[in-house]
């Protein structure tokens, strides 16, 4: 059940020493006597709170939420998880501040006092509490066993990654935050992308009226090393989750491409690239001049293991890999083999005062793929999904067989 936060309620369960702390921190309510009121009677308190200007009101009030918030079991629970971070270097520290705290008559006592003495546990103990409370997390395994990126640079690169692509998805991330931190074995990043400008009907120095403001929405991973498993919070558009998932594995993990998911049942249709006919989709204001298959790879249909593996120079000749394709047709049966990997060569304005780009494009059945998520792969990846080749639910009449090392 949820608890239900007001001024007074919070003052009653707070004890009077340590509301005379935290307003004599801020040089406010310097004459009201705290150790002549009764315990769980602030009345008099809540008066004169009333006579406070408003706009301190509004300010403590945001700060009493996160107090009370924080005033539980599971809000303990994160304090004690932040603390054996920041003092993990320091255990007899943090044996007596744990001893302490544990010490305290209620859970009121215990927040507060880790809010005015323990400012560096504070920060990290409300996003971990907040973690604790998102429902509807999205878990995938097979991530590996690498250890998480949290450099300066990685974490602006992940930063990076989610702004462009909400941006140029959504119309919206055109600023982006990600704290990072460390949880025992686990790896939290909080990233916090720029949403859609909102106007809020408020009251603003006694004056009602509507306020524009930019609000972020929230993107929360937790990924474990030791499990090999990485869980996503995400309240958007479902689509949005294999990218997400794939920006944290090329930032964090510093992998080429996202690891395919035991449990992703979509696969690329890659068969019809060995077509010559075969035409790549793509706009005309996309900055794409061409994209053009060098490497092919075949799987036996009906022998396990055998694989035939086709490489050609496309930029000197466009149909080379048909050409060599065709050679090999003679005297091996083509259609018993499925394409299970490709390689392409896209050439790409990404500046208009540049000369054009060249990415290289390796797609894996069933689901690998090595674009990431910043601005050129993605105008790249909606290529392959206006071209047929982004990967779709396998039906059974689909279903291929192919070698069991294919991806």
């Amino acid at each position: 059940m949820a608890r239900h936060y007001t001024t007074k309620d919070f003052f009653r369960h707070m004890p009077n020493d340590l509301l005379a702390r935290f307003f004599q921190k801020r040089d406010m309510l310097t004459a009201f006597d705290f150790a002549a009121m009764p315990d769980s009677k602030p009345d008099a308190l809540f008066a004169a709170w009333l006579d406070l200007p408003e706009d301190q009101r509004h300010k403590l009030d945001g700060e009493f939420r996160d107090i009370f918030e924080m005033s539980c079991e599971k809000g303990f629970k994160a304090i004690i998880d932040e603390a054996e971070e920041q003092l993990k270097s320091k255990p007899e520290q943090l044996a007596e501040f744990i001893d302490a705290l544990s010490a305290q008559p209620s859970h009121y006592h215990r927040a507060m006092l880790t809010y005015l003495d323990h400012a560096e546990c504070w920060r990290g103990a409300t996003l971990f509490f907040h973690a604790d409370t998102l429902p509807y997390w999205r878990k995938r395994k097979n991530m590996g066993h690498l250890p998480a990126a949290v450099d300066d640079a990685s974490i602006r690169e992940l930063a990076d990654l989610i702004r462009h692509y909400f941006h140029r998805t959504e119309g919206r991330g055109n600023h982006c935050v990600v704290e990072p931190l460390k949880r025992g074995d686990l790896d939290y990043f909080f990233a916090y992308p720029e949403d859609y400008s909102q106007q809020s009907v408020e009251w603003v120095d006694g004056e009602f009226g509507r306020r524009p403001h930019n609000p972020a929405f929230e993107v929360v991973y937790v990924y474990s090393q030791k499990d090999g498993s990485l869980d996503l919070n995400f309240r958007g558009s479902h689509k949005a989750i294999e990218p997400l998932q794939g920006m944290f594995a090329n930032a964090i993990l510093k992998l080429d491409e996202l690891p395919p998911d035991p449990k992703d049942q979509r696969v690329y249709d890659l068969n019809p690239l060995r077509r010559k006919s075969f035409q790549f989709s793509y706009g005309v204001g996309s900055g794409i001049e061409h994209v053009l298959v060098k490497k092919l790879r075949l799987s036996s249909r009906a022998r396990k293991g055998d694989r035939i593996t086709l490489e050609a120079d496309a930029l000197e000749d466009s149909d080379a890999i048909y050409t060599l394709l065709d050679k090999i047709g003679q005297s091996v049966p083509l259609h018993l083999f499925n394409v299970t990997q490709v390689e392409l060569a896209a050439s790409i304005i990404t500046k208009p005062d540049k000369p054009a780009r060249s990415v290289s494009i390796r797609i894996t059945y069933p689901n690998s793929c090595s674009l990431k998520y910043d601005e050129v792969d993605l105008k790249l990846r909606e290529m392959l999904e206006a071209s047929g080749i982004e990967p779709k639910e396998q039906s059974d009449q689909e279903e291929q067989t192919v070698d069991s090392d294919a991806a």
